[in-house]
């Protein structure tokens, strides 16, 4: 599978909740960041853990979100960003 996404687009985390084994964090579901950088295609860890291959191998990015973005209430520097590795079918653009 070919990488959709480059260093620096904007993406948005699909805001959906399925059952099962679940590597997108909550908290990030429905925000929006940035391409950080492509760390590569690995197989897809929601099928693994249910016992299949994975297969096609999914892109891995990592991507920079504004820690306002994520946490509203928070109080440190406008500045300050936090990196989470999603996987392409969790991202679409922004």
């Amino acid at each position: 599978m070919n990488a959709r996404f480059k260093k620096g687009d904007k993406v948005r985390v699909q805001e959906r909740y399925p059952l099962g084994h679940i590597r997108t964090p909550f908290y990030i579901r429905g925000k929006t960041g940035y391409i950080e950088r492509i760390a590569g295609e690995f197989p897809n860890p929601e099928e693994l853990a249910f016992g299949r291959d994975g297969l096609p191998k999914q892109p891995l990015y990592r991507v920079r979100f504004n820690q306002k973005e994520v946490w509203p209430d928070y109080t440190g520097s406008a500045d300050d960003t936090v990196d989470i590795e999603i996987y392409q079918h969790w991202l679409d653009p922004a």
